[in-house]
């Protein structure tokens, strides 16, 4: 074999030779596109590992105009991506499905007016084929640009304005809140105090309403309060807790990191957990099983919940519809509660 030849990088056809297909099917498979056998499928995979090909991506976006690479989209501070832990596990799913497409995932932040301006002009630039937008607030505008926009985007939660009709992979947070709420009075507790997330945001909305819906006549607003997700915000709104209802017997917070904080407060106030307050949390990010003691918790699906997601958006670029998808939750029941 000559010198040239042995340095000639593969081709599309050199790998539908091996694989025995057409190039056309070659270029679907690469493409994540539909209307392939899983036998050809399979061939074509491995005439792409036995040969070595890999895709000229700057010649397929000039034929295609895509960019083959999706944008994980967080509109919430810095901070909080290293301090949530779920933004962390739905950000390694979704990297993980699209490495399967040999596609890449490009992280935005936009929290500030002058940063959501900034991402909405590199979308718009086609620097990405689509938005994974990861946490949304009823005051965001970027959402409702995108649409109008064309941009095709997913959501994570429900988004919370009624002017934007957007696709969504959702857990059933009404059904997930009542659920841990049912649990704790059926456990003999009368005192039940919730911690919520920004009323803003799907979170918080819907986990209060469930919240609300299964304690009924027994609803007492005094024993809600407040979070931003963040530890010290779940310390700071059990202790306004503790101030106005010092009988309190649980605490149920809307994530892992709030009821983290909650515990923290309960001990500075000399109570123990679980002998005289419960808590529990929402998430199960891996800060629940981790945190001593462990806690009682509501455990979202983030592997399906990213990959749902990811399988969405690519039909969305294909102009395939689909509908929103409701996700279940699981109830994990550990040493706080």
């Amino acid at each position: 074999m000559g010198s040239t030849e042995s340095t000639r990088k593969p081709t599309i056809r050199d790998v539908a030779a091996v694989a025995g297909v057409s190039h056309g099917t070659v270029s679907r498979v690469i493409n994540g596109g539909h209307w392939v056998s899983t036998e050809a499928r399979a061939a074509v995979e491995e005439a792409i590992r036995t040969t070595g090909y890999t895709a000229n991506h700057a010649a397929r976006s000039l034929a295609t105009g895509r960019s083959n690479s999706l944008a994980f989209l967080l509109t919430e501070s810095q901070q909080l991506l290293f301090s949530d832990p779920t933004f962390a596990l739905l950000l390694r799913g979704a990297t993980t499905a699209l490495a399967e497409r040999s596609m890449t995932l490009v992280l935005l932040i936009a929290d500030t007016a002058d940063e959501q301006r900034n991402v909405e002009c590199y979308v718009r630039a086609g620097h990405v084929d689509g938005v994974l937008l990861v946490s949304s607030h009823a005051s965001d505008a970027l959402l409702a640009s995108l649409v109008a926009a064309g941009i095709p985007t997913v959501c994570s939660g429900i988004p919370q304005r009624d002017d934007v009709a957007v696709p969504h992979v959702a857990i059933d947070e009404v059904g997930a809140a009542r659920m841990m709420t049912r649990y704790l009075a059926e456990r003999g507790h009368r005192r039940i105090g919730l911690i919520t997330g920004p009323l803003d945001t799907p979170g918080g909305v819907l986990r209060l309403e469930g919240f609300r819906a299964e304690l009924g006549d027994r609803f007492d607003p005094e024993l809600v309060e407040t979070g931003s997700y963040q530890a010290a915000s779940g310390d700071a709104a059990m202790e306004r807790l503790l101030q106005r209802t010092p009988d309190i017997d649980a605490v149920f917070a809307a994530s892992d990191v709030m009821a983290v904080g909650a515990i923290t407060a309960l001990r500075r106030a000399g109570k123990r957990v679980p002998d005289d307050v419960a808590v529990a949390g929402f998430d199960d990010s891996g800060l629940a099983e981790t945190h001593r003691p462990a806690l009682t918790t509501v455990r979202q699906p983030w592997p399906e919940i990213s990959a749902t997601m990811v399988d969405m958006l690519l039909d969305l670029i294909r102009g395939i519809p689909r509908e929103d998808v409701v996700l279940p939750t699981t109830l994990v029941v550990r040493e706080t509660a």
